[in-house]
């Protein structure tokens, strides 16, 4: 019994290391395409709030590599998912539809993460990302 608990606690855990890659790459992946966004964007006001949700981005892509550090070992290299549209308004959406999976998805870590500190920063993440979608929304829709 022992032995098969402990495949199955391998097994999450090796889940869990995964998902957190591909949250370290989505994390990636948005700071180079919000970088490009800011560059669009329709005004000054609405280009700083796309910069501050970039360091907001930053911050979790050091905090999730800090993460995957600690439990393996080394440090993890980023790949880039996707690459970022070039028409502004088809960005906005994908970031939105982004922010907004990658709300669900922290939380679902957050229930898997190992450590109380760990569950903490994805929890924060979560809420983070959401705020984000509504911003993007907002860019979206208010015009």
């Amino acid at each position: 019994m022992y032995s098969s608990m402990n495949q199955s606690m391998n097994g999450d855990m090796s889940q869990f290391i995964t998902d957190l890659q591909n949250a370290i790459d989505g994390e990636y992946s948005a700071i180079q395409c919000y970088e490009k966004m800011a560059k669009q964007a329709s005004n000054k006001k609405e280009m700083e709030q796309i910069l501050e949700i970039r360091e907001d981005e930053l911050k979790h892509y050091e905090q999730f590599s800090q993460i995957f550090t600690a439990l393996t070992g080394h440090q993890y290299t980023p790949e880039l998912l996707e690459t970022c549209p070039d028409n502004y308004r088809i960005a906005l959406l994908k970031a939105f539809e982004s922010e907004q999976k990658s709300t669900d998805f922290y939380l679902d870590l957050s229930d898997k993460a190992p450590q109380a500190y760990m569950r903490r920063i994805f929890r924060r993440a979560a809420a983070d990302e959401q705020q984000h979608a509504v911003w993007f929304l907002s860019y979206l829709t208010i015009r």
